[in-house]
């Protein structure tokens, strides 16, 4: 049994390897790409430990109340009278009973984890939005080239044709090297597809912490759903938009510690104190003291009214001034929001529009492609044109891919503004799952 559970684990980590190993190449699903991204961004854990510090804030102001326990000891040698309290030990505890201020401080550190979680959510749909759009992306980008890949073929044989031509004195010089141009364009669009292909890749890898190379998208994108008609597009991002809120709950924040910071003068502070010192005989105090004591104990209430504090009053302005700026950002965010989903539905039928002008210009090359194959079949062709013949037919191929290639650029120029107004909307996670 322990050679069994030995090779085993052998076979699992041995198929781990081969998983992750550099030329492993696997498909993967959108929603399992968001997934692993949420897990392995770095500004995902950076947003965690903004909320961690927050919750950390918000329980310091919550623990000013909760008696503070110090256990210290000065024991030294003295000569003479005895100078300050030196004693065996010592045990000290404090705690803040009252101040104007800190339920204002409490508030604002409760605001400001809000605001903190918010901005996690936020920094998640950004995440969702970067994989989204970098998966999409590579999805299109294998369309293309496979696209490419039946133009490149059309292109060869239209070369070889036209060679052929060439040598049987029916065209000329020129049209060789125009196939040729064409070929060469189509192996630099090659590259150009390829190298953003890659790029996609090392993209969703920063993401995920996978391979680059074992990127491959799957038919896992689920339907967008449409914002034609709908004219609640900027109030529900008002209301929905994860930055927006968090943009709120901070300046709330701010407007709850300015409120804290104007009451640290002239207004009393009180606070509770407990002290217990155990004092030693070879100090001297019995010579000095006529009651001397080695247990001595003292407990009592400190109030505390500042009258006058500089500092204070200038952190007062400067809170003050905060705030007002934390509100000015809300409005500034709420205008960008709004401006931006309004430019994106406007756009969106406008894209719409050239996504549907492609596709028919899509058909219509596949129509004309199957109209030269036909001639070619039946050996005949329209009245008073010349007979189809197979530099036609290449010629139909390769416009006919071109005509594909614009329709998948436009369907992709669609699926990018979508997936920037659910991202505005806060509505892009929900999508991905």
């Amino acid at each position: 049994m322990r050679l069994k559970k030995t090779i085993g684990w052998s076979l699992a980590m041995g198929a781990g390897a081969l998983l992750i190993a550099p030329g492993a190449t696997a498909q993967i699903s959108l929603a399992s790409v968001v997934d692993l991204a949420l897990q392995n961004s770095p500004k995902i854990r950076i947003a965690s430990a903004d909320v961690q510090r927050a919750a950390a804030a918000l329980a310091e102001t919550k623990d000013a109340y909760v008696p503070s326990f110090v256990l210290g000891s000065g024991v030294g040698y003295t000569y003479g009278f005895p100078v300050g309290q030196p004693s065996i030990f010592n045990v000290t505890s404090q705690s803040l009973l009252y101040s104007f201020s800190q339920p204002s401080y409490v508030r604002a550190a409760r605001a400001g984890l809000k605001s903190a979680e918010l901005n996690l959510d936020d920094n998640k749909d950004a995440v969702a939005l970067d994989c989204a759009l970098a998966y999409i992306q590579l999805n299109f980008d294998n369309a293309e080239l496979a696209s490419l890949d039946l133009e490149k073929d059309a292109a060869e044989t239209l070369v070889s044709i036209e060679r052929q031509r060439l040598t049987a004195g029916v065209a000329t010089r020129m049209d060789q090297t125009n196939a040729e141009i064409t070929a060469a364009q189509i192996d630099l669009n090659r590259l150009n597809l390829q190298d953003d292909a890659d790029a996609q890749r090392r993209k969703l890898a920063q993401l995920t912490g996978m391979p680059a190379a074992s990127f491959v998208p799957t038919n896992s994108i689920p339907p967008f759903p449409d914002f034609s008609d709908d004219t609640t597009l900027a109030a529900r991002a008002m209301a929905d938009n994860s930055g927006i809120k968090a943009a709120t709950s901070n300046a709330k924040s701010k407007l709850e510690l300015s409120f804290g910071d104007t009451r640290r003068n002239y207004w009393p502070q009180f606070g509770f104190g407990v002290e217990y010192n155990r004092y030693a005989e070879f100090n001297n105090y019995q010579e000095y003291y006529r009651r001397f004591q080695h247990n001595n104990f003292n407990v009592g209430i400190q109030i505390t009214v500042p009258l006058f504090d500089a500092g204070a009053k200038a952190k007062a302005r400067q809170s003050a001034a905060e705030a007002v700026r934390a509100r000015a950002q809300v409005q500034q965010a709420k205008n960008e929001t709004s401006e931006q989903v309004e430019s994106l539905r406007h756009s969106l039928r406008e894209l719409r529009a050239r996504m549907h002008l492609a596709e028919l210009q899509d058909t219509l090359a596949g129509e004309k492609l199957q109209a030269v194959k036909d001639q070619l079949s039946s050996g005949g062709g329209p009245p008073n044109s010349a007979p189809a013949n197979p530099r036609d037919e290449q010629l139909a191929r390769i416009q006919l891919q071109e005509r594909h290639l614009d329709f998948l650029k436009a369907n992709c120029s669609v699926m990018r503004a979508q997936l920037a107004l659910m991202r505005s909307l806060g509505t892009i996670r929900k999508w991905v799952h």
